[in-house]
């Protein structure tokens, strides 16, 4: 007999295997990054992000109104700068959700895009015992169809997928909607790629361009005032050609606004071979190879004639800025740090520079005050300037706007102002010292942005079908309908006949699926009718 003693034994239990808390943290941290729910938030979030790109202006778009917002703004501008407000899409918070949202979109495409492929090969499911439990159930008597491959042929010619098991018939339809669905995430991945090879691999630069061959531009980035290059990009990448702008016509409304622009320039390659003329408007670029020519504005660059006291002529073809409203008001300086030069010592006095600030009006009013032009077109063009001497600051080789006086040199009195006046095409100023001012006349010039983006067709592609999945994921919907022939019963009250019971289930909230059930229980019902042949022939 064995006692308790002598029995072996039994091993002890293995303690249970604690997870990697690295690992389960990295697992849950995925899981929650690659979920819908994120992906919805990350969305959200990507859109709030954008909303200061869209009401502060951007460096790459436009520097000339970053700077007017530091001026207008000195004690704001700085604390918005230091967190990239100016330059939005290229900052690292916004980069930041850019990628994370990538991220967690390809985690949710994927599997997903997995378990709709094996549904699609998959074969609709069996019918459930009890059809008269579904949410539409019905039975079809006789003369009904009893055969179950004519229910599935009637069933395909209505585009379901249809399985015959025995004497059931199953189909279902709708697809479309998780189609669509993956469809839109996946164009919405696309369009992120597509930013992000115009990031990389793109290039852009905005130019002011006067009218005249002596101002022609070349596509070099040492001619930009503003460029910016991708990481991928060489300034040796950029297409070579040259612009000249020939002439500039603007048509405006009775009311001043504006009806259409267009420029006409001389494009030609820097060695002189394949010169052409061609036309570009606001929504019509200028196509130069991998390059597009926008034109985003345009304004009034007024020439004026400054004759020292030592009879020394310079003239100056200066473009003014519009200050910003529908009638072209314009603002502007005109420098002429080597004015008085001794012609005697070859010397020139630093603190007898020149310069000219003011206002450029199309269309002055016949009456001071000269603040605003009364219409954007040249009709009684004048120049409203305040004559500065002094030392301009420009030999101390601190940046500055060459449309604006240094204030800081007028604050200090190293830049008095000696006088003002308005002048007309054609009138001549004269100043205390004897020099003069002749306002000669203007010349048009616009503003250029020349672009690259290699993502463009992909983003525009990408929003075709991103819609078009929209479309698709609203509008369909999944659903399931079965059939089952019930055989023939002697003690039936049909007298024998076979019956077919039929149910139909949504997969999701349908309210037109009980009319679309009873159109296919009707169409079932009529394809076994014995004057179907007869009445199709006359249909």
């Amino acid at each position: 007999m064995t006692t308790v003693e002598d029995r072996p034994a039994s091993p002890p239990a293995e303690a249970p295997r604690r997870p990697n808390p690295l690992l389960a943290l990295l697992r849950n941290s995925w899981r929650q990054l690659t979920s819908m729910r994120t992906a919805l938030i990350l969305l959200f979030l990507l859109a709030v992000a954008a909303i200061p790109g869209s009401v502060l202006p951007q460096r790459g778009v436009n520097p000339e109104n970053v700077d007017r917002y530091f001026v207008e703004h000195p004690e704001l501008a700085p604390q918005l700068d230091r967190i990239g407000a100016f330059e939005v899409f290229g900052s690292v918070w916004f980069s930041a959700i850019y990628l994370l949202l990538f991220t967690s979109l390809v985690g949710c495409i994927l599997p997903r895009m997995r378990d709709h492929l094996r549904a699609l090969r998959a074969r609709p499911p069996a019918a459930p015992k009890r059809l008269d439990r579904l949410p539409q159930h019905t039975v079809l008597e006789a003369p009904a169809a009893a055969d179950p491959a004519a229910i599935a042929a009637v069933l395909r010619r209505r585009r379901w997928r249809v399985q015959v098991r025995g004497n059931e018939v199953s189909a279902e339809k709708g697809y479309l909607k998780e189609t669509g669905n993956l469809l839109f995430h996946t164009s919405l991945v696309a369009v992120l790629i597509g930013v992000a090879l115009g990031s990389w691999y793109g290039w852009h630069g905005n130019k002011l361009l006067v009218a005249g061959a002596e101002n022609a531009f070349c596509n070099t980035r040492q001619q930009y005032a503003e460029a910016k290059l991708g990481p991928r990009v060489d300034s040796a990448d950029l297409p070579p050609f040259c612009l000249t702008l020939d002439g500039f016509d603007a048509r405006f409304l009775p009311s001043g606004q504006p009806a259409s622009y267009r420029a006409t320039v001389t494009v030609d390659r820097p060695d002189g071979s394949d010169r052409r003329t061609a036309d570009f408007a606001v929504n019509s670029p200028l196509r130069l190879g991998s390059a597009n020519v926008y034109l985003l504005g345009h304004g009034y660059a007024p020439i004026l004639k400054y004759t020292d006291r030592y009879g020394r002529s310079q003239t100056s073809t200066v473009p003014f800025l519009t200050s910003g409203d529908a009638n072209l008001t314009s603002e502007g300086v005109a420098a002429f740090p080597d004015a008085n030069v001794d012609p005697v010592t070859g010397r020139r006095d630093a603190n007898q520079q020149v310069a000219f600030e003011g206002l450029y009006l199309p269309t002055a009013p016949d009456t001071a005050p000269f603040v605003s032009s009364r219409f954007p077109e040249e009709r009684n063009p004048a120049v409203v300037l305040a004559a500065y001497r002094g030392n301009l600051g420009l030999d101390a080789g601190i940046p500055g706007s060459v449309y604006q006086l240094d204030q800081r040199q007028v604050t200090s009195g190293k830049l008095t102002q000696v006088g003002d006046k308005k002048l007309a095409p054609g009138e001549t100023w004269t100043l205390d010292d004897g020099s003069k001012l002749e306002f000669l006349g203007t010349k048009r010039y616009i503003t250029l942005s020349v672009r690259h983006d290699p993502g463009e067709k992909l983003m525009l592609g990408a929003c075709v079908v991103l819609l078009v999945g929209l479309m698709g994921s609203l509008f369909g919907r999944r659903r399931r309908v079965w059939f089952r022939v019930t055989p023939p019963d002697s003690g039936s009250p049909t007298g024998g006949s076979s019956l077919v019971s039929a149910g139909g289930l949504p997969r999701t909230d349908h309210p037109g699926f009980a009319e679309e059930f009873a159109q296919l229980v009707a169409a079932v019902r009529d394809d076994g009718r014995p004057d179907r042949r007869a009445r199709e022939g006359v249909e």
